[in-house]
């Protein structure tokens, strides 16, 4: 046979296509590489042998969660906070320590706990309140897991502060409820304030209700504090006098937004978060149920993210009153239980039935 001629595209010379093909290949194959290369630097830190103590682990620290891209907002506004408040978590030390601590030196199992608390946070981006199974809100602390949403609300500057000009005789109070109670912190801020009331804390989930006798438990107040397992009141009896006052941080995030997420959110339970389409899906329902619960002179509190512009639009009649926040962003309206007898909120129109989230 004879042999191939040059130029023929035979084993000779490859044709041009054939290069093309080969280069092509090249370039993936060495975008791959680099990628790998980058996935095998993001598993793991860069080398902190050499920080000896706190405040060059602060400083790391701070480098990392913004080369990372990690998202705040669960226990602390900026990284710097949020890690002082892990690495202290995780060296056992005082919260309220002063600033030579910061100078301390470390040992090497101190280096090596830090370390592995932080790849924790940043590579596995597990929020910071999961790892140290706790939250705290004013002078309470709270256990939490990832059975809950962690505890964070615009409530913490309404309680108790501006409860007491609605009810300047905090003893007088006979029934609260704190529907979607997730952790129950809201329930035990409301029966720490309000120390004759029963207080009727409600959630759907059995895994948070879980967690919220734990912090039941902690906070021995068993004999006020009743937790309910229920969409909203449907499980719920009707206290014979009514309810002096109804909170509420309901999921109201549109389930769009949910999908969205960053990686620290998306790890805390769907349930707690996704209110629906538009949000207001367990907000129709609260509104709807809450009116026959009342107390004749009694007071709805809501805070609903950004939902303001469709809830005026939704519920015109209520006239809505949003209370101010310190950051502006005013997401927690009030609703006197004459405007809702008044309104007649329709029932919430038949939607498909929320199930729990394992």
């Amino acid at each position: 046979m004879p042999s191939p001629k040059r130029g023929s595209g035979g084993a000779g010379k490859s044709s041009p296509r054939d290069r093309a093909i080969k280069a092509d290949k090249f370039r993936r194959d060495a975008a791959a590489a680099r990628s790998d290369q980058r996935a095998r630097a993001a598993d793991t830190l860069p080398p902190t042998s050499q920080l000896s103590t706190l405040a060059e682990w602060l400083e790391f620290a701070e480098t990392v969660y913004r080369r990372a891209g990690l998202a705040l907002g669960q226990i602390a506004a900026d990284a710097h906070d949020e890690a002082l408040y892990l690495f202290l978590r995780t060296l056992d030390w005082p919260l309220d320590g002063d600033a030579t601590l910061l100078r301390r030196p470390l040992r090497p199992q101190d280096r090596t706990a830090l370390r592995q608390v932080l790849e924790q946070r940043a590579i596995r981006r597990i929020p910071a309140a999961y790892l140290t199974r706790e939250a705290w809100l004013k002078d309470y602390r709270f256990y939490v897991d990832e059975r809950v949403l962690i505890p964070r609300s615009y409530f913490l500057e309404i309680i108790p502060g501006r409860l007491n000009a609605w009810f300047p005789k905090p003893t007088n109070m006979r029934n609260v409820a704190d529907v979607c109670t997730g952790s129950g912190c809201l329930a035990i801020l409301l029966a720490h304030h309000f120390t004759r009331a029963a207080v009727d804390g409600i959630d759907l989930s059995a895994d948070a209700l879980a967690v919220a006798a734990i912090n039941v438990r902690d906070h021995s107040l068993g004999r006020r504090v009743t937790l309910h397992q229920s969409d909203v009141f449907e499980a719920v009896p009707v206290p014979e006098a009514g309810y002096d006052l109804i909170v509420s941080n309901p999921p109201y995030e549109p389930t769009a937004l949910c999908d969205k997420l960053p990686a620290e959110f998306k790890k805390e339970p769907r349930l707690a978060l996704d209110g629906g389409r538009d949000g207001l899906t367990v907000i129709r329902k609260l509104l709807a149920q809450a009116g026959e619960r009342l107390a004749p002179n009694g007071l709805l509190l809501i805070e609903v993210g950004g939902l303001q512009e469709a809830m005026n639009a939704e519920f015109p009649t209520l006239d809505l009153e949003w209370l101010p926040s310190s950051d502006g962003a005013d997401c927690v309206c009030a609703i006197r239980a004459s405007r809702l007898h008044a309104s007649a909120v329709p029932r919430a129109r038949r939607e498909r039935p929320r199930k729990p989230r394992v």
